[in-house]
């Protein structure tokens, strides 16, 4: 529903009919690679609900399916999954996508799965000769010579390893961006109570803006105008659905209008606030106890002990600020002036655009368990092959991670609410309209 809500409808339903197949297999990749990436986002929540629920109801009956082999297996799914969209699915796609099938080959969808499979092959080929060469350089002993022929059990976790490590470093330029981001976001959605904002001002300017356009289509017969006829129409409609998202936020109520905006943003003001101060509290833990260090638990203690010492209350929590910063995690993506060309749009969306963005979901949310162990947002330790990882062992690196969140956190934030705060003021009492003392001082410099 997500992908269809973005696709371009012209890539499915072009004359070529082995393009419009083509088009449709990959959409079929990227639908299971999202789905992976909704899976991984939500392991680790459904892991310390699990928790808290065999905690509150050991003896109960009906809750005997949930179990830590439950648990331990949908870790090793996720996984699973992960390696495989990442490493197959997704270059498949897009190779698939761009190939034309062999020069002198008989055309037909077969051909470009067999130039394609080729294409991925030499891929293949090359990253892993990458990670033996990277292997043997850094692993110079005989177990790590030995273990250089290994590839399931050395080579796909080596390699899910460093794509972690940059989902996990992704996710740390990108979530204090998005922490900030949600105020503007949110700020969007609501309705601001009318000091903060004027209305019937943007209603006015949108109502000249778009009798200004359409007097400028309905004068199309004139020679002498050079217009871009279908440009305009974009623009009218967007000012017209802009212009009845106004009007509906006018006719909003005076409890919408000046309790639900406060609320949301000291809403978000705390779960950011927490979030601040779990990671500064988890630096201290790293200073002093081991334990706070993240590592793999092979055999999951489901039901045995409660990983927040507030009990459920600090297991939801928890839960609520994982899905917190998955969310600002995503916005800051997007909002970053190196990912913004992959903002989908909707019903615009051409299926090359579509697979960037749903490996850069799948990266961004596979990391999100390694993200918030890391961070000691939680204590539920990784199960599965997500603890196998090397790097989750360096004190150093986990030191300076923590330290690097809390302060590019704060920066974003202290420099969004000073320049949000002065905007805000300057706006509400209507000092952006005065420009007269920038031209005296002009005009005094001028001789």
């Amino acid at each position: 529903m997500v992908i269809t809500k973005f696709k371009k409808h012209a890539d499915f339903t072009t004359v070529d009919v082995e393009d419009a197949a083509v088009n449709r297999i990959a959409l079929w990749m990227c639908t299971f690679t999202l789905a992976v990436s909704v899976g991984a986002v939500l392991l680790l929540p459904f892991s310390i609900i699990s928790n808290e629920v065999l905690l509150s109801m050991p003896h109960n009956y009906y809750i005997q399916w949930l179990n830590g082999s439950l648990i331990h297996g949908l870790w090793n799914l996720v996984f699973l999954f992960s390696n495989l969209s990442l490493v197959f699915l997704m270059p498949f796609a897009y190779f698939f996508t761009e190939a034309e099938g062999f020069s002198g080959s008989k055309k037909g969808v077969m051909s470009r799965v067999y130039e394609t499979s080729v294409v991925l092959l030499l891929l293949t080929l090359l990253v892993f000769g990458i990670l033996w060469v990277a292997s043997a350089i850094v692993d110079d002993d005989a177990a790590g010579r030995e273990s250089l022929y290994d590839l399931w059990e050395y080579y796909l976790p080596y390699l899910y390893s460093g794509i972690s490590l940059f989902g996990v470093l992704l996710l740390l330029f990108c979530t204090p961006l998005g922490l900030s981001r949600m105020f503007s976001v949110t700020g969007k959605l609501l309705v601001k109570p009318r000091l903060l904002e004027n209305l019937e001002e943007h209603l006015s300017c949108t109502a000249f803006e778009e009798a200004a356009i359409s007097r400028k289509i309905s004068t199309k017969a004139s020679c002498w105008l050079n217009l871009n006829m279908e440009a305009l129409q974009k623009r009218l409609l967007a000012i017209k659905s802009h212009r009845i998202t106004l009007e509906m936020r006018r006719k909003a109520s005076p409890w919408q209008r000046n309790l639900v905006y406060p609320l949301a943003m000291l809403l978000l003001l705390a779960l950011t606030g927490i979030s601040v101060l779990i990671v500064c509290f988890h630096v201290l833990e790293l200073l002093i106890d081991d334990a706070a260090m993240p590592k793999g638990m092979q055999d999951s203690r489901l039901g045995k002990v409660s990983f927040s010492v507030f009990g459920p209350f600090g297991a939801a929590v928890q839960v609520i600020l994982i899905f917190y910063l998955m969310a600002a995690s995503v916005v800051g993506f997007y909002s970053s002036p190196f990912f913004t060309r992959l903002l989908p749009q909707k019903q615009n969306t051409t299926m090359t655009k579509i697979i960037g963005n749903c490996v850069s979901l799948l990266v961004l949310s596979s990391a999100l368990p390694v993200f918030s162990r890391t961070l000691g947002i939680t204590r539920f330790d990784l199960l599965g092959d997500f603890g196998r990882f090397n790097w989750l062992g360096n004190f150093y690196l986990i030191f300076l991670y923590n330290i690097l969140f809390a302060g590019l956190t704060t920066l974003c934030l202290v420099k969004k609410f000073t320049w949000a705060m002065q905007a805000e003021l300057i706006r509400a009492f209507g000092l952006d309209r005065l420009s007269l003392p920038v031209n005296r001082i002009r005009s005094q410099g001028k001789p």
